[in-house]
């Protein structure tokens, strides 16, 4: 049963969420303040974090921050709550590791649904060899969302798996730092942001011995190459 962690000052609709929730088959906890989320993940590891960017003590942006930070809660799934549906929020959340975002007003039933797709991408249920992307010792399942390298198991958040299979189905192509913000984070081409330069850091740490295959093309963007080629 995945557990989420509901993170919201707005008590009406916090409940109204957990309720949903509950009724769709998940566990949950609503946390009301930033610090009250902190120590629920530190007391109950939860699978999602639906997190209210808007709190009466914090930010949901430091919160985040602070999930990430933290070696017990650094790849759990975060999906931001904003009430303004401005893209600078957005690209603030993802700056600091938010996997992806809902927009106030929104539907109970849409997000619920959009819940089950997040978690459904850690889903090992469905096996399949032809979803596996394979390059050298780096071997990504899409199916059961998950990642090896030298056979180890590699534990990503959901934005870091979505950008390395969006680069490696693309191994030798230059992907722009435009292209990238469009198709993998969902925003604007024109934005000013460094979270993609933050994420594929994070990323380039994780592949270890084959960061050398994740290259920087200066002033274009970035791109997977071949072994033979890195």
């Amino acid at each position: 049963m995945p557990h989420v962690l509901i993170v919201d000052d707005e008590r009406d609709l916090a409940e109204l969420i957990d309720f949903n929730l509950r009724s769709a088959g998940f566990s949950t906890r609503v946390a009301t303040t930033g610090e009250a989320a902190l120590q629920a993940s530190r007391e109950q590891p939860s699978d999602v974090v639906l997190l209210d960017v808007m709190l009466p003590d914090m930010s949901g942006v430091e919160v985040c921050r602070q999930l990430r930070s933290t070696a017990s809660t650094r790849d759990v799934l975060i999906v931001m709550l904003t009430a303004r549906g401005e893209e600078a929020d957005r690209v603030r959340g993802f700056e600091v590791g938010a996997d992806d975002y809902v927009t106030k007003p929104f539907s109970v039933r849409e997000l619920v649904l959009r819940l089950k797709a997040i978690l459904r991408r850690g889903n090992p249920g469905r096996e399949d060899a032809s979803a596996a992307l394979k390059l050298g010792p780096l071997t990504l399942d899409t199916h059961a969302h998950r990642f090896y390298v030298d056979d180890k198991e590699v534990p990503l958040t959901a934005l870091e798996f979505r950008l390395l299979e969006h680069l490696l189905s693309r191994v030798g192509r230059v992907q722009s730092r435009e292209h990238l913000l469009e198709e993998v984070w969902g925003l604007s081409s024109h934005l000013e942001t460094r979270t993609i330069d933050t994420h594929i850091m994070r990323l380039r740490d994780k592949l270890g011995a084959a960061r050398a295959y994740l290259e920087t093309v200066r002033g274009v963007g970035y791109r997977i190459v071949a072994p033979d080629a890195a």
